[in-house]
């Protein structure tokens, strides 16, 4: 039998739990999965999704470096941007990008210096 993925999840490093939440459940909107800790002192890993996009945010330093990226191929990304725009969240106010190869690309960048592109390809008109 030869691979298969069945899901890829990336994990991004975070600092302050509050804050994460407040970027990913408040901000974009995400659902929180569920959250670890190992005890009350220890550092916090969680998941959080929405839409079939799932991540995990970890506290412990060996797990990842700050500022990774996610890209992430979505459908809808106007109505997501208009959403997201609607809440005035005080720290980001991303836009939409045409980007070189044929898509709009909506950057948003976490607390942490984390980013996720969502990205969205541009319909072809009938008949080009």
């Amino acid at each position: 039998m030869s691979l298969q993925v069945d899901q890829t999840i990336p994990i991004f490093r975070i600092f302050d739990v509050a804050k994460a939440k407040e970027f990913y459940i408040g901000f974009l909107g995400f659902t929180l999965d569920w959250e670890h800790r190992f005890e009350e002192v220890a550092p916090v890993y969680m998941q959080v999704s929405r839409a079939g996009l799932t991540l995990h945010l970890s506290e412990h330093h060996g797990d990842c470096c700050p500022g990774s990226t996610a890209f992430v191929r979505v459908k809808g990304l106007t109505e997501y941007h208009a959403e997201i725009r609607a809440k005035q969240y005080g720290y980001l106010r991303p836009g939409i990008e045409e980007t070189f190869y044929k898509s709009r690309c909506m950057q948003v960048i976490d607390p942490f210096g984390n980013r996720i592109r969502f990205d969205e390809a541009i319909e072809s008109p009938a008949g080009s």
